[in-house]
């Protein structure tokens, strides 16, 4: 019998369609593949003030601090290379950061990881895995 993909959280989805960029606050996944680079496009494209640590308690709570204002949707391009350099579990943490700034948020969170169509499963599998519902081996390359 064939384990079932976890349910994606509420706050989280996935586009691989081509065509517009959808609405939201644009992160390149190319740009965050260390957990430095992506505190760097975050502060970035945010911006998040001059003291965020740098770190994912900070990250944690300069997220609440921006959803305080208002809501925020993030969208990630090229999510298949969103910390791909760094070891799975930091995939796993930013994860929980996000969801539990969704959870104690005033405002909503949302978080789009866009991708190329061909390049979605193995993404779904990283994500999975990382929400701990790793199922098995990971798609076959197609290339």
């Amino acid at each position: 019998m064939a384990a079932m993909e976890p349910h994606l959280p509420a706050w989280l989805a996935f586009d691989g369609a081509p065509g517009a960029e959808p609405a939201g606050t644009v992160v390149g996944g190319a740009n965050a593949r260390t957990r430095a680079g992506l505190f760097d496009v975050l502060a970035t494209a945010l911006p998040l003030p001059d003291h965020f640590g740098r770190n994912w308690d900070a990250l944690a709570d300069v997220l609440a601090d921006r959803l305080d204002c208002g809501p925020l949707t993030l969208v990630v391009r090229d999510a298949g290379e969103l910390l791909a350099d760094e070891p799975p579990a930091q995939l796993g943490t930013l994860l929980d950061v996000l969801g539990g700034v969704a959870a104690g948020g005033h405002h909503s969170l949302r978080v789009l990881l866009s991708d190329r169509a061909d390049r979605l499963p193995a993404l779904r599998h990283r994500i999975t895995a990382a929400l701990g519902g790793h199922v098995g081996a990971p798609p076959a390359d197609p290339h």
